[in-house]
């Protein structure tokens, strides 16, 4: 699978709550990170989702917020990966941000001045933070 995606996490639906339009998908990687989507249920059944069926979550780093001093209880999205900052790479506005928690790394894009606010620096913890409406689950063909 090639993708534009930055953050890719691969495992194996351990939760599938099926709702009248959306269905609540929980997918769990090899390193036991759990992520949490938001899909319809006509996509639900075209991919054939099911507990214990190997799946793709998918999440675009402009998705992603990265917070400091947060946890996950003080916040209503369902994703949040809190590690340490392994990489800021700046650019001429916005920088990627990644976070490394345990073998999981997720990136992030944020403003300069974010980076610059909230101190974002390789060896620093931080979290980051998604909707499980930014999702997009797939399988393989």
């Amino acid at each position: 699978m090639k993708t534009s995606a930055r953050n890719q996490f691969a495992g194996e639906i351990v939760q599938l709550t099926h709702g009248a339009v959306n269905d609540e998908v929980t997918l769990r990687t090899a390193d036991g990170l759990d992520i949490v989507a938001i899909i319809t249920h006509g996509s639900a059944k075209t991919l054939g989702l099911a507990v214990g069926k190997q799946a793709f979550a998918l999440v675009k780093a402009s998705s992603v917020i990265v917070m400091v001093d947060v946890s996950k209880d003080q916040v209503s999205a369902r994703n949040c990966i809190a590690g340490t900052v392994t990489a800021v790479t700046t650019g001429a506005v916005n920088s990627e941000v990644t976070i490394g928690a345990g073998s999981a790394q997720i990136a992030a894009i944020v403003t300069n001045e974010s980076v610059e606010r909230l101190g974002l620096a390789v060896g620093q913890a931080a979290t980051g933070i998604f909707k499980a409406s930014s999702v997009i689950v797939g399988v393989e063909s």
